[in-house]
């Protein structure tokens, strides 16, 4: 795989794809990087758990329920065995080499410089718009506890916050994250754990069993098609544990770490979306008006004392924890964009910290920008920002499992050696993901609710792809005097 170049220096012509070098010792990651390798094992699996579990489990699950009814088991089931095969591809690729920007170096490898550079660019837009909405999501949870000031003034303040935090250093970045994943995890082993006690009539005051799977018009009350149009909807919720690929290049060991990270995330998502899920159907009716709020809900019928000051404390955790790693995943990605000249090469300058500071601001800067949208036109611009986000994820997944299908074919011709980690039935899962994502992508166009994400995804996509001919265009003219000079 072709190593990140040095700051300032252009690896290749502009509209040819780069040298494959699949040494290992080819790898310019490391100490010319100038970024500090100071994340440790804890804080890799914690990312990788943490990066799982957001906001969407806690909140937006219901829409899924209320829609499919407990059937939304297999709507998560389907979808999180998905995403465990991408994240395998990621776990084999970052191992044999892990790069600065991760999978953008991946995709420009196998697929070429078009797909590294929308890759890049569709994962950095992702990860601003989280950004701001997680900013706005996080004043709405604060005003719960302190009512009566702007909202504005929260969602401010969220975003300074953790600018500075990840201004410091990338130590201090890790560290919070391991805390914020911690609660996530803490609160959702808790809340497993009460779903057994529960189901065996172990819990005071509830009769406990799984009557609630089939009481209220069976198991599928309306049928499969929900089901799977739960399973299109619930993609984006698992979307962010692959940023631990992308911290690799700042940890310490970094290929020991993405292994042992990946694997936790392919042995605990299933249990922690699938589980609780189960475990939410299980205490409440799936047609309850609370299922608005499902895991508040299912705590109070179990008469847990203070349980929505207990959720909104875990929301705003997971809230935060996007945050956090929301700037920490688009300033990296737009650091790397800028070493391949895919963007200014000012965003590649690092501080005395090893901190990209002009990346970070960057991506900051957006954030405000989409927030202030949030409030001047929330049914127009800042919409469109919510409805594509989400398919462009889906985009980037797509074009990692094609990576992945390219990378290890030439990976056991070239450096055998180099495979410590490796994806499991290749290529025939790698080709059964590719396909169940482009069912996904097709399905969109047949859900209403889906239509408009994925035309606005597309869209996106177009946008940039538009942004790749006019660089390329522009920058032919420099690279052709480079040559004849």
């Amino acid at each position: 795989m072709a190593s990140v170049a040095p700051m300032g220096h252009n690896p290749a012509r502009v509209g040819t794809a780069p040298q494959s070098d699949l040494r290992p010792e080819a790898s310019g990651d490391h100490a010319p990087s100038g970024l500090r390798h100071t994340l440790q094992s804890r804080h890799m699996q914690m990312i990788a758990l943490g990066g799982v579990i957001g906001a969407g489990l806690f909140v937006g699950s219901g829409v899924v329920v209320k829609a499919a009814g407990p059937g939304a088991v297999l709507s998560f089931a389907l979808t999180g065995a998905l995403v465990v095969l991408v994240m395998r591809m990621l776990a084999e690729m970052a191992a044999a080499h892990p790069a600065i920007g991760g999978f953008y170096e991946y995709n420009r490898e196998a697929l070429g410089e078009l797909a590294g550079f929308m890759t890049g660019w569709m994962y950095w837009y992702f990860w601003v718009i989280v950004v701001a909405l997680e900013a706005v999501a996080g004043a709405q949870l604060l005003a719960y506890w302190v009512p009566g000031v702007p909202g504005w003034v929260f969602t401010l303040g969220l975003i300074l916050l953790f600018t500075v935090l990840n201004l410091l250093s990338v130590r201090v970045w890790g560290e919070a994250e391991y805390w914020f994943a911690s609660i996530k995890v803490a609160a959702i082993v808790v809340f497993l754990a009460i779903g057994v006690a529960f189901a065996f009539g172990l819990w005071p005051g509830a009769a406990g069993g799984i009557a609630n799977l089939t009481a209220h018009g069976g198991f599928l009350p309306k049928g499969i098609a929900p089901v799977l149009t739960g399973a299109v909807a619930a993609t984006g919720f698992y979307f962010g544990s692959e940023i631990v690929t992308i911290a690799a290049a700042e940890s310490a060991a970094p290929e020991r770490a993405v292994a042992r990270a990946m694997q936790s995330v392919v042995s605990r998502v299933l249990v922690f979306y699938v589980g609780s899920v189960f475990v939410v159907v299980m205490i409440l009716p799936w047609d309850d008006p609370g299922m608005s709020r499902p895991y508040v809900s299912a705590l109070e019928v179990l008469r847990v004392p203070g349980a929505a000051q207990i959720m909104n404390g875990v929301i705003l955790t997971a809230v935060l924890s996007a945050l956090n790693c929301g700037l920490f995943a688009s300033s990296r990605m737009l650091m790397a964009l800028a070493r391949r000249n895919d963007a200014p090469p000012a965003f590649a300058r690092l501080s005395s910290r090893g901190v990209p500071v002009p990346a970070i601001l960057a991506g900051t800067a957006f954030g405000y920008l989409a927030v202030v949208m949030s409030y001047v036109s929330p049914d127009k611009v800042f919409a469109f920002l919510v409805n594509s986000y989400g398919t462009v994820a889906i985009f980037v997944y797509l074009l990692i499992a094609l990576a992945e299908l390219r990378l290890r074919a030439r990976l056991e011709r070239e450096a055998p050696q180099q495979l410590r980690v490796r994806m499991w039935g290749y290529p025939y899962l790698t080709i059964v993901a590719i396909a169940a994502m482009l069912g996904i992508v097709a399905a969109m166009g047949f859900i209403p609710d889906q239509r408009a994400p994925l035309l606005f995804g597309i869209t996106s996509a177009c946008a940039m792809a538009l942004s790749y001919a006019i660089r390329r265009r522009l920058a032919g003219p420099a690279a052709a005097h480079r040559s004849a000079a």
